[in-house]
Order: C-alpha cells, then structure tokens, then sequence
C-alpha cells in the first residue's frame, strides 16, 4: 500500500510535567527537574500524533531512532511545548526535527525518526 505523508508537516503538542516525569521519580537522574526519557517521550509523542492523522485505519509508526539533546532543566509544574516537523519521507520511513520549549527558553533538540507499518503484521511478527 502506498503511504503519503506530506512533507514539512508540523505538530505542536503541550504537555505539564507531573511527577511521572521526574527525573528522581524515574530513577534517571537525583534531582527533581523534568528527566531526559520523559522529555524524549513527549517528543516521539508529539511525532507519532502528527503521522497518525494521515496513516490509514490499520498502519501506525514505530520509532526506530532517538537522536536528541537535553539543553536546560524545567522544574515539576512546568509547561512544555514539543514541535515536531517532518523534514523527510523516503518511502515509509519519516525523519522529525523535534524541539521542546520551557516557555521561550529551548530545553531540548535533534532528530526523530520513525516507521510506518501495518499494525496487525507488526504485531504478527512478535508472536
């Protein structure tokens, strides 16, 4: 099935850093700023909502690569802003530029990359 996804689309979600995201709560880090996975996980959220609103019914994405930069803390309470962008598509693999934000200060860049599959096959391949 052939699977087109515009490209430079972009998706903008906000988060609210609860506890969950912490980087003491989680055990990555002792201190109680918004950790590293939490701030990827927003990201790769962030990506997957963008693709999925033009996949059809049955095909998802996967990701298959993190490349990502950490540049400031933000406290519990803070609210994040992600923006992903799809910057290429060759075939069914979609590479993001993704960013977050603690207001205007930047708290972390780099790449995204995913997979769209059909969920059913993906799925049969694991059993």
């Amino acid at each position: 099935m052939e699977i087109e996804i515009p490209k430079n689309i972009e998706k903008i979600e906000n988060y609210l850093v609860e506890e969950k995201h912490i980087a003491d709560f989680l055990g990555s880090g002792k201190v109680a700023v918004l950790s590293t996975p939490s701030m990827i996980l927003m990201m790769e959220q962030t990506a997957m909502i963008g693709a999925q609103e033009y996949l059809p019914e049955g095909w998802i994405t996967v990701g298959t690569r993190v490349d990502i930069s950490h540049l400031r803390a933000s406290k519990e309470g803070a609210k994040i802003k992600v923006i992903a962008k799809l910057k290429e598509v060759e075939g069914k693999h979609l590479t993001f530029e993704v960013a977050a934000f603690d207001g205007e200060q930047k708290i972390g860049e780099g790449i995204h990359e995913r997979h769209v599959v059909n969920k059913e096959k993906f799925l049969a391949k694991i059993q």
